[in-house]
């Protein structure tokens, strides 16, 4: 699960055998994981965040969309 960026307390990061679903990408804080597809930016699975912080989460996945794509 290789890393790509890390903002803060948060590990964004791909899984090299997620193959055949659309460009997406999974974070991670402590046993937390989310995951958002990146075109458009949606969540999939919110992994036990609060609501509140998946918007930050959101917000943040927006901002590095280029990058993670």
């Amino acid at each position: 699960m290789p890393t790509v960026l890390i903002v803060g307390p948060y590990r964004f990061f791909f899984v090299s055998l997620d193959r055949g679903e659309p460009p997406h990408i999974h974070i991670q804080r402590e046993k937390m994981i989310a995951k958002f597809w990146l075109d458009p930016v949606a969540l999939e699975r919110a992994g036990g965040f609060k609501p509140q912080e998946l918007n930050k989460l959101f917000k943040m996945t927006q901002e590095n969309r280029d990058f993670l794509l």
